[in-house]
């Protein structure tokens, strides 16, 4: 598998060749098109809320997207199955890395996420453009199972369970989206934050191993990782595959927990 990074000047050099996917999404600000209309870079638009996931439900804020749903969403951007895609959002690669995680889940073998997001490929000189460029329909077939998953039943058995909320929220002293506190019983807290830098980018991999395996997430554990809604989850899973660590992620998360009230709920450190 090739690196789940690319930097702007190797895709400003890949351009011709690899289909771009801009993911640009902030919670609870359904703007991201009206963004990407203003100043795209030859990227086809992939609205989180409608092309990666389902409605909400039991499966929480966010759940995964039906194989129907994904595949077409992923064959209308011009995806193919034998062609490079490298995506990318303005929200610190938290919106990238849940369609960075899809397409690995599918079995795309070549799926990569822009470092630095949209403000690294400015920062760098990326050329933009304006509109919605035509492009013809992908071949995208895939089928999920390529990474790992666990559902509510299993995640309290998934051997080090990473919470990656803001401590607050994982104390449970505020919670300003879902309506229960607290976290699930026997996480800990290893914030989104430890993995990029001052600049965007995600930090060196040996750094990043060093944090994970202070929380008990080191090579060889069984490692699942967890958010709000299963979304920004999968930035930390990103990281930990750079620290070399394979890390299952729980979709439903926080949101999906909290549906049935006979589950446990933690606060505080522990």
């Amino acid at each position: 598998m090739p690196s789940p990074l690319i930097d702007p000047d190797e895709l400003r050099e890949r351009l011709p060749a690899v289909t771009v996917l801009d993911v640009r999404y902030r919670l609870g600000a359904r703007n991201g098109r009206a963004r990407y209309a203003a100043d795209t870079s030859r990227a086809a638009y992939v609205d989180l809320d409608s092309d990666l996931a389902d409605p909400p439900g039991a499966g929480g804020r966010h759940p995964l997207p039906s194989p129907d749903r994904f595949v077409a969403a992923m064959s209308t951007a011009g995806v193919r199955n034998d062609r490079p895609v490298v995506v990318y959002d303005d929200w610190s690669s938290l919106a990238a890395g849940r369609a960075w995680w899809l397409l690995r889940h599918y079995g795309h073998r070549d799926v990569r996420v822009l470092d630095g997001a949209w403000r690294g490929w400015l920062a760098a000189g990326g050329e933009t453009e304006t509109g919605e460029p035509s492009r013809p329909p992908g071949d995208f077939s895939g089928s999920p199972g390529s990474m790992p998953v666990v559902d509510a039943d299993q995640v309290r058995a998934a051997g080090v369970l990473i919470d990656v909320r803001a401590p607050e929220r994982f104390r449970g002293e505020v919670e300003p989206v879902d309506p229960v506190a607290g976290h699930i019983p026997g996480a800990v807290n290893v914030p989104l934050t430890v993995n990029l830098d001052e600049a965007g980018r995600f930090r060196d991999p040996g750094e990043l191993a060093d944090t994970y395996a202070e929380a008990g997430a080191a090579r060889g554990a069984e490692v699942t990782a967890y958010c709000g809604s299963g979304v920004t989850a999968t930035q930390a899973v990103l990281a930990l595959e750079l620290a070399g660590v394979r890390a299952a992620l729980y979709p439903g998360s926080w949101s999906g927990w909290i549906t049935d009230p006979d589950r446990p709920v933690a606060t505080g450190d522990v």
